[in-house]
């Protein structure tokens, strides 16, 4: 069965930022560590196709008919040693990524419903039989599951943010390819240190800037050192291709130089090199141009 094709940036924070102390459910989830990584996407979709064939229909996955939030709350957690982390402190125990669907799912349908046509907005309220007024209830008490002020995931379907590819150093990758592209263990990922993965954003940040002002890549890694801020001063970031590795034949998820390749059009903005800037740019889009157009394919 095919994993979803979604790509995701995680942060995983002490147990302790969870909850000072941590409830037990969560735990005895740290604990268990059942949840792995390339199993993340597949359960968030187990959890929304359950939602829309419950009987009422939930308005949001992970939440019980009237509302509240469902026990995977607390149970649905990736789990991560610090020593599998470059310059990761064991002293800090297990680091935890809550996967918070329910909170994630409401935060995306009010952005849906604000942008929506008005017609198409009317259709899914009277689909579901929710009033906005339950709608707007329901996802405000959705948002207070989070533990911060922010999700620990975001996540992007059918591509990765370019900026992202800032945060990390490309010898940090971790790649598995198993045996093919169905294999639930494939696998390509970064990982860092919060406090690295800041500074690399503040710095690349500056130098957009500087280049490109307040928008495009720009904008996106400036809203992106501004989610990072959120969590715990120790915590640990990863960039994970979830399921687009489906997509690549082996040889092509081992030649995949987007890191470098990301990389080098910093340095090729700090010395001026137009000629090499411009064909890095291209060789970036010509590779997920060709991923962007599988999507419309299907």
């Amino acid at each position: 069965m095919l994993r979803p094709f979604v790509a995701y940036l995680r942060v995983y924070e002490p147990l302790l930022a969870l909850g000072d102390p941590p409830d037990e459910r969560l735990r005895a989830a740290v604990a268990a560590a059942k949840l792995r990584r390339t199993d993340a996407g597949a359960r968030e979709q187990a959890m929304w196709l359950k939602s829309q064939v419950a009987a009422p229909r939930r308005l949001l996955p992970a939440e019980l008919a009237d509302g509240r939030p469902a026990p995977s709350l607390l149970t649905d957690v990736l789990v991560l040693d610090p020593a599998e982390v470059p310059g990761g402190k064991a002293e800090h125990g297990p680091l935890v990524c809550p996967l918070e669907l329910r909170a994630r799912s409401a935060a995306a349908l009010v952005t849906f419903l604000g942008d929506a046509h008005p017609a198409l907005k009317n259709v899914i309220l009277d689909e579901g039989g929710f009033t906005q007024e339950t709608i707007r209830a329901r996802t405000k008490a959705a948002m207070a599951d989070l533990s911060t002020s922010a999700a620990h995931t975001l996540s992007t379907t059918w591509t990765v943010p370019l900026p992202w590819f800032v945060l990390i150093e490309p010898e940090e990758r971790r790649l598995v390819l198993g045996n093919g592209r169905a294999d639930p263990q494939r696998e390509l990922s970064w990982r860092a240190t919060l406090a690295d993965a800041q500074h690399r954003a503040r710095e690349a940040g500056e130098l957009l800037e500087q280049t490109f002002g307040d928008s495009g890549p720009g904008r996106v890694l400036f809203e992106t050192r501004r989610w990072l801020d959120n969590f715990h001063a120790d915590s640990v970031i990863e960039l994970d291709y979830g399921g687009l590795v489906q997509l690549f034949t082996d040889p092509v998820l081992e030649a995949d130089n987007t890191a470098d390749e990301v990389h080098d059009i910093l340095d090729a903005l700090r010395s001026g090199n137009v000629e090499e800037l411009a064909e890095l740019f291209s060789d970036l889009r010509e590779f997920w141009g060709d991923v962007a157009a599988r999507e419309r394919a299907n």
